[in-house]
């Protein structure tokens, strides 16, 4: 089976972290996450990526390579001006040509997770992913007469669900895609509309995106806790 990692983009959030790196390569546990990436992809026989490069390209071509080194075959697809996911992925059309399965995954080059993809594989056009919706704040409970029983520290909020950038996509998809643009307001949108979009929740699954600098270090403390129980690896 195929995957496809964003990884092109500017990252402009984690700054100054990616001034002279590209945010694919910021380093969670002291590993980078397309490295994790790439082992979360190979743990479920995913053994072939294709992976998106834009900015400060070179950098990801020369620690990835062909991918030997992790087990895996890896082929890119660059960008030399910024198209957004849906761009990105439209320009990496010519390498998944010879997909079997008529179909691949694929994940943004943030995401560090458990989940397993392959709960996602089905005759739609494409199918995403599911997370609960985490609070960005502390919670407090109280009773019927308002006093304070307890507080939840960002809890997931669990009749709420967020896309978790996680993806299973059939080559019809290309049919959807614009030359410049985000996947996210351009094709799923339009195969919402035409019922072609599937999703599937994961409840109890590792899921963060690392978008700041309090998300490094939030995700390292998670990260560590389940390596310590070998929950993850």
């Amino acid at each position: 089976m195929k995957a496809v990692i964003l990884a092109g983009g500017l990252g402009k959030r984690l700054r100054p972290l990616t001034d002279e790196r590209p945010k694919p390569l910021i380093e969670v546990l002291s590993i980078p996450i397309i490295e994790w990436q790439i082992k979360w992809f190979k743990k479920h026989s995913i053994n072939e990526i294709v992976i998106c490069v834009g900015y400060l390209k070179e950098q990801i071509i020369d620690y990835i390579g062909s991918g030997n080194k992790f087990g895996v075959k890896v082929g890119y697809a660059v960008e030399e001006e910024p198209l957004g996911t849906g761009g990105a992925l439209k320009n990496a059309q010519s390498l998944l040509g010879g997909v079997e399965e008529d179909g691949f995954f694929m994940i943004n080059g943030d995401i560090l997770t458990d989940l397993h993809p392959i709960s996602l594989l089905c005759d739609n056009y494409a199918a995403l992913a599911l997370v609960p919706l985490r609070s960005p704040y502390g919670v407090v409970e109280l009773d019927q007469k308002s006093y304070v029983l307890g507080f939840i520290e960002k809890p997931q909020i669990r009749d709420k669900w967020i896309n978790a950038g996680v993806y299973y996509l059939r080559k019809d998809v290309f049919n959807y895609l614009p030359e410049n643009g985000n996947i996210e307001v351009t094709a799923l949108p339009t195969m919402a509309r035409e019922r072609k979009l599937k999703a599937v929740k994961y409840e109890n699954s590792f899921w963060r995106s690392i978008d700041s600098h309090k998300d490094i270090e939030e995700a390292s403390k998670e990260l560590k806790s389940k390596e310590s129980t070998n929950e993850f690896r």
